[in-house]
């Protein structure tokens, strides 16, 4: 059996991992670490939870054991997509890399500028950022990229959720050509794939698990539900309360950061310990919100997928997925956050009529069935309203329903001619069809016919004298205004008509 000896670790190192309590390494972590200590590159594939970031943290802390950092300069990066992915990245460094004294930056938004930049030039060794963030320092000029001998993309899937492949692409344009890189994620799109063969150089493909699985030791169970809000929130807490006896902890997973805070307010209300966490809370608010949860002084974290990607919290017995996810891969993440280091743990997911495409695409994804907790969604009763699909982001909120026209879905017609006319008039059972000179007259029981009307009100027009009473230009009866002037006729406007002095 390998352990961690064999693989061409310092000393040092390996005293920090003893120190820790590990002494075998994962799959993922024999088959990487010795090409990354061979300055190889390294492409490596595995499902979340089976220690990729030791992968590359471990490996990196015995090659800087030699050199040391210039100011502004650093000379390793680690790209991560979330700040919290970043923040325990850095955790990892300080607990692997207490024999080293080695300055470690952190690049992550909601914190200050300006102590990130006291970090960076004091000269960082290692330099642990999000995409957005590092691109902010180097556009300023307070950051150089040409010293980096190590660049490390985690998560990379996540990557190309969150929208940062050009990102990525710019950065790797600004790293030297002859960097050494190791790449990670936990499944392979095309469009990671197009970059990997892009900016890697005959890398080592390490693939200790096949794309997009579930861990063996996670139970999953589908749960049906009618597609209401209170529905699902009822039959969650039925969960909870069920699994009472073997549940230590527990994340719950919703599509929308809106249905975290109402969920959230729901499990409080009902006297459950509960927090929340998604992006739109604050960085502060954010770590304690995750710190309290791994201390055990909550519960129940109720999160967005903002947790869903790499977050290392060693014991989560259940995770509940409020939603399902739109993305199939997100539901391997999001299940990949309990059964972690070899421990057991259970994954519910409510289901939904207007869920069953997005569960087949999951089940398809992870090439096996679901097993269902309480019957499938035929056993559920026969609803009148149309199902609603589940709704993610901005993009997905309910949307009103247009404003119904009056007379709207009512036949009109508008003939242009006289035969359409009357063929008009004999559909809508028109009691009279009087001919009028050259258009006919159409009088309807009903309504009248906005064609005739016009072509009547024509053709008395043309015939002044049939008038009962002539119309009179109250403007022109004045004596003393004389003839219209010139380009007026008889519409003369107001203004003109006011008496001046001369």
């Amino acid at each position: 059996m390998t352990t961690f000896t064999d693989l061409g670790l310092s000393p040092k190192v390996l005293d920090a991992v003893e120190a820790a309590g590990y002494t075998i390494p994962t799959p993922i972590q024999a088959g990487a670490i010795p090409h990354a200590l061979q300055r190889k590159d390294v492409l490596g594939i595995a499902q979340t939870g089976t220690g990729k970031t030791a992968s590359f943290v471990l490996p990196m802390l015995t090659l800087l054991e030699q050199g040391r950092a210039r100011a502004r300069m650093p000379r390793t990066l680690i790209l991560e997509p979330t700040r919290e992915l970043a923040a325990q990245v850095e955790e990892n460094f300080v607990k692997y890399g207490k024999n080293h004294r080695l300055n470690v930056a952190l690049l992550i938004g909601g914190v200050s500028f300006d102590d990130q930049l006291r970090k960076l030039e004091r000269g960082a060794d290692v330099l642990i950022a999000t995409p957005g963030r590092l691109l902010d320092h180097f556009e300023r000029g307070k950051l150089l990229l040409s010293a980096v001998d190590i660049l490390v993309i985690d998560e990379a899937d996540r990557m190309l959720d969150m929208g940062f492949i050009p990102d990525i692409e710019r950065i790797c344009k600004l790293i030297p050509f002859t960097r050494q890189t190791l790449f990670f994620s936990a499944t392979m799109p095309p469009e990671i794939t197009k970059l990997t063969e892009q900016f890697l150089h005959s890398p080592v493909r390490i693939e200790v698990a096949k794309a997009a699985t579930t861990a063996k030791t996670v139970e999953q169970k589908l749960v049906k539900s009618g597609k209401k809000d209170w529905e699902k929130r009822a039959i969650l807490r039925d969960l909870i309360r069920a699994e009472a006896d073997g549940l230590k902890n527990a994340i719950i997973f919703c599509n929308r950061k809106k249905d975290v805070s109402e969920l959230f307010r729901s499990l409080v209300k009902h006297e459950f310990d509960a927090g929340a966490l998604h992006g739109d809370m604050d960085q502060r608010a954010r770590t304690t919100m995750l710190a309290n949860f791994k201390d055990n002084k909550l519960k129940i974290l109720v999160a967005s997928d903002v947790a869903a990607r790499g977050l290392d919290i060693p014991d989560v017995s259940h995770v509940f997925n409020f939603d399902v996810p739109i993305h199939s891969e997100d539901y391997v993440h999001r299940i990949g956050r309990t059964g972690r280091a070899g421990r057991s743990g259970k994954a519910f997911t409510i289901v939904t009529q207007a869920d069953a495409k997005y569960l087949a695409a999951i089940e398809k994804l992870i090439g096996e069935d679901i097993t269902w907790h309480d019957g499938d969604l035929s056993t559920l009763p026969v609803s009148s309203e149309p199902d609603e699909a589940p709704r993610r982001g901005r993009g997905g909120r309910d949307k009103p329903a247009p404003k119904r026209r009056r007379n709207e879905g009512r036949e009109r017609e508008r003939p242009q001619s006289e035969i359409d006319i009357i063929a008009a008039a004999e559909k809508a059972k028109e009691i009279e069809v009087e001919p009028l000179d050259d258009q006919p007259v159409i009088r309807t029981a009903d309504k009248p016919n906005k064609v005739a009307i016009k072509a009547e009100n024509d053709q008395r027009r043309a015939r002044p004298e049939q008038r009962s009473e002539p119309r009179r230009d109250h403007r022109r009866d004045r004596d003393d205004m004389g003839a219209a002037p010139i380009g007026f006729g008889d519409e003369i406007p107001a203004f003109m008509l006011i008496d001046t002095k001369i």
